[in-house]
């Protein structure tokens, strides 16, 4: 057989892959596959909660732009500086922001660490977020679309303003953000199987 064969000789390393050849199966290909898959999602959910995030870091430092479709009491004290209602703001402010990095963290996680411990708990983290947002966003996107339609009556003192708002925007809100953090963790998965490859490496 002639030396020129494309065949490595014994103790030679083996040639990198060439462009376009399938990358090499294994529990890491697959979690790298799976974090990409998930990775925009959890970006567009990122987005969607600084967005809210920035909106209460506004009303905490004063702003009062769209204050009062919030609630109308909320309206009136924050704009007199009630100190109690900044601190709430701020700290819901906060929340947002820890909200939307915790899909980030959960979902880019870097190949193999996934099934890890932190990796582990980030997941679980981020399960949680989910299902509060969506949760919440649905059942409070649900009722206030149901006053809306006059399905259901509001108070007599009820703020309609503030009500529409709610039922249109600031409550369909966080539903989307609990949809997108939701997606972004099925999507990044690790399949099955290599789940089962990885603790049978251990």
């Amino acid at each position: 057989m002639s030396a020129q064969s494309g065949y490595p000789r014994a103790g030679q390393p083996r040639p990198a892959n060439t462009p376009g050849e399938a990358e090499p199966a294994g529990p890491a290909a697959s979690q790298r596959r799976a974090a990409a898959r998930g990775s925009r999602l959890a970006q567009a959910a990122c987005v969607a909660g600084l967005a809210y995030a920035a909106i209460s870091v506004y009303w905490a430092l004063g702003g009062t732009w769209l204050v009062d479709t919030v609630a109308g009491t909320l309206g009136q004290q924050g704009r007199a500086g009630n100190p109690g209602i900044i601190l709430a703001v701020s700290a819901a402010a906060a929340l947002k922001i820890i909200g939307a990095i915790v899909p980030l963290a959960a979902v880019g996680v870097t190949p193999g660490q996934a099934t890890t411990t932190r990796g582990g708990q980030m997941r679980v983290l981020a399960w949680l977020e989910a299902a509060i947002l969506t949760i919440y966003g649905l059942v409070l996107t649900g009722a206030g679309l149901l006053v809306q339609s006059g399905v259901i009556a509001p108070a007599a003192s009820a703020d309609h303003r503030a009500l529409a708002w709610h039922a249109y925007l600031w409550d369909p809100w966080f539903l989307l953000w609990g949809a997108l953090v939701t997606a972004a963790l099925v999507r990044s998965r690790q399949p099955r199987t290599a789940r089962i490859a990885h603790s049978r490496s251990r």
